[in-house]
């Protein structure tokens, strides 16, 4: 695949938001093409709902699009700060939940294997989702940036917009708390 010329030169993050400051459509395709899937994956496990990831990942590139103006360059880069954007909109849209559904979630079904360690794994996989949402929104927040999106702790703790020891303390207690509960089994449904 050859890139067009302009893209060529859009080498830095601070040549690609200048690019899409000037409204270069090309460029910015690029970048949406880059840094959707990633996006997604934030929301959904932020968010655990398919649509609301898509409005989340949506709502940062648009949120890129209409700031490239004011981008400061010298910064951790775009997809950190897309990052932190997508993070700051889940975090607005669980505190606006202000309930948790009583509904669960749906079971994924593999009909191809039936083995009970597959069964296990799966209920396994069920609990620990059951436990991240249990989680208050900034522990929630610290075990997906650490765990899904694999940032390393430096980069999760200046998305979350904190330094590096809050970070750690905020995720060693997100790790007790998911430890205490999954630990608890049945208990914890009673």
């Amino acid at each position: 695949m050859t890139m067009p010329a302009r893209m060529e030169t859009a080498t830095s993050d601070d040549d690609v938001m200048q690019a899409i400051a000037r409204r270069d459509g090309l460029v910015f395709t690029r970048v949406v093409e880059d840094q959707t899937a990633p996006l997604y994956r934030l929301a959904y496990r932020m968010l655990g709902d398919q649509a609301e990831a898509e409005d989340i990942a949506q709502e940062a590139l648009l949120r890129l699009w209409g700031h490239a103006s004011d981008w400061r360059g010298g910064g951790p880069g775009i997809g950190a700060w897309l990052c932190r954007v997508a993070m700051n909109l889940c975090l607005d849209r669980l505190r606006r939940r202000k309930f948790q559904s009583d509904e669960e979630a749906p079971d994924r079904i593999d009909d191809s294997k039936a083995a009970d360690d597959m069964m296990d794994e799966e209920k396994m996989r069920q609990s620990v989702k059951v436990a991240i949402g249990a989680l208050p929104d900034n522990q929630r927040a610290a075990i997906v940036l650490t765990y899904y999106q694999e940032l390393p702790n430096q980069a999760a703790a200046e998305t979350l917009g904190l330094n590096i020891k809050a970070f750690e303390s905020l995720l060693l207690r997100a790790r007790g708390a998911l430890k205490k509960q999954l630990g608890t089994g049945s208990q914890v449904e009673g």
